[in-house]
């Protein structure tokens, strides 16, 4: 019923100006189980509160159950991952461990050069996605800046492409799930 509620009241309420909408001051669901009890106790003296001015009391229970499917729905679907931050997830994933791949081959071909290994280390600081983004595009400069220490233990230079290649299309897809995640707000 309260799904009802909502789409016969949908107009209504979205022609409300944000001067209109009242934040309550308590959770949504104490909320709405006071506004059905005072509901279900004025009935008695609906007549005798028309007259005094409260409207809508018609809709007063509709409302209550608009609100309650909107909240319901707002709770289903706060969790859910949108389309973006699901592909996110999925390619940051890969995109970290062809990071670490390269760490990893680096260390080794850099071994004896502190230099590098000291610039190595600097790259793998930090841990947020935007850091991963430009770590991927830092290995990716480090490693062709040193291709001969790399091709000395047979390393496959063409990570180093995907690894660019990877930076650019994740800086892309962050920015989408960093737009999707402000629209869901």
């Amino acid at each position: 019923m309260s799904k009802e509620n909502f789409e016969a009241l949908k107009d209504k309420i979205e022609r409300l100006s944000p001067s209109e909408v009242k934040i309550p001051n308590m959770p949504v669901d104490v909320f709405l189980q006071e506004a059905y009890n005072l509901y279900q106790w004025s009935k008695a003296d609906q007549g005798k509160l028309i007259k005094i001015g409260i409207k809508d009391f018609q809709e007063f229970e509709a409302r209550i159950g608009a609100l309650s499917y909107v909240q319901s729905q707002w709770v289903n679907n706060r969790y859910q991952k949108g389309p973006y931050r699901q592909e996110w997830d999925e390619k940051s994933k890969k995109a970290e461990d062809l990071k670490n791949e390269l760490e990893n081959a680096f260390r080794f071909a850099f071994r004896k050069r502190a230099d590098l290994l000291k610039n190595l280390q600097e790259i793998a600081k930090g841990s947020h996605n935007s850091d991963l983004i430009q770590d991927l595009s830092d290995l990716s400069a480090l490693g062709k800046a040193n291709l001969p220490l790399l091709e000395a233990i047979n390393f496959e230079g063409s990570k180093l492409d995907q690894a660019e290649n990877e930076a650019s299309a994740l800086s892309s897809l962050l920015a989408k799930v960093k737009k999707e995640k402000k629209r869901e707000g």
